[in-house]
């Protein structure tokens, strides 16, 4: 019981902090706010122990172009979508050093025009299926491209029926299909997205954690270590690299609260007659 309410409370100052880091970091410019993420990187890291780097995807998501080149000419070089349509409308307007990363639900149907589109897709870190895996094997291939590219399986760690990912007893089978199957794609890590406050229980990271070494160890893996971990969001990113987190993905701490298109109000109706 005492247990549940540490992490009930430990919870509750995550969402406090933030929503407080998001109203500061919206009023910051986009570099000013990317630093301070970086920071704060570094000391989770040093607080862990850690001495290998963490990579830091910046989650551009209904944010501007002009924004996301602040984030670059700032210095960041990997940033991630959540929507096909947005990496295929940004992609083009950027430099092509840019390593851009999916992470949102990938239908089947737009699995050709990202792989053509973006060239300089990195990884696509929302697997959840064979019949995914398959599909961006198939188009990667005819898309002529030269490396493998990178993937993750996503997991489904704290259970919600509205969350994507696999069950994580189903974890080994898919990356064990990714592995042996396809060819054109490289098995990079796994990945699981917090909860819907932008924070995520310590469970959640530690059912990755454990995913990732029965993973490891049906692959023949010589450590679970040659799997990364992609887990931590704008409200969680510290507590996830203390516990091994290897990819984080940071959205409004950086460009500040999304912005919606609000939904046109509905006429009213006639009068009587």
């Amino acid at each position: 019981m005492a247990t549940a309410l540490l992490l009930s409370s430990s919870r509750r100052v995550a969402v406090k902090a933030f929503a407080r880091s998001a109203s500061t970091m919206a009023d910051k410019p986009v570099a000013v706010a990317l630093q301070d993420v970086v920071s704060r990187m570094k000391l989770a890291a040093e607080r862990a122990g850690r001495t290998q780097p963490v990579r830091l995807v910046a989650v551009s998501k209904t944010k501007p172009v002009e924004a996301v080149q602040e984030a670059y000419d700032a210095g960041q070089r990997v940033f991630g979508e959540n929507y096909v349509q947005e990496m295929l409308d940004k992609a083009p307007q950027l430099p092509t050093d840019v390593q851009w990363h999916f992470i949102g639900h990938l239908q089947s149907n737009k699995v050709k025009s990202i792989v053509e589109s973006v060239p300089n897709l990195s990884m696509v870190e929302t697997v959840d299926s064979v019949k995914l895996a398959d599909k961006l094997n198939r188009a990667v291939e005819q898309a002529g491209r030269q490396e493998p590219l990178a993937v993750m399986v996503q997991v489904n760690t704290s259970g919600e029926e509205s969350k994507h990912g696999v069950e994580p007893e189903d974890c080994v089978e898919l990356a064990r299909h990714i592995a042996q199957n396809c060819g054109k794609l490289r098995l990079a890590g796994l990945m699981t997205i917090g909860m819907p406050d932008y924070s995520s229980r310590p469970e959640n990271f530690s059912c990755l954690a454990e995913c990732r070494t029965r993973v490891a160890a049906a692959l023949g893996l010589a450590s679970p270590e040659q799997l990364e971990l992609s887990m931590g969001m704008s409200g969680d990113f510290e507590q996830a690299i203390e516990m091994g987190s290897t990819n984080i993905r940071v959205g409004s701490t950086i460009f500040g609260a999304r912005e919606y298109p609000s939904k046109a109000p509905k006429s009213p109706s006639p009068p009587p007659s």
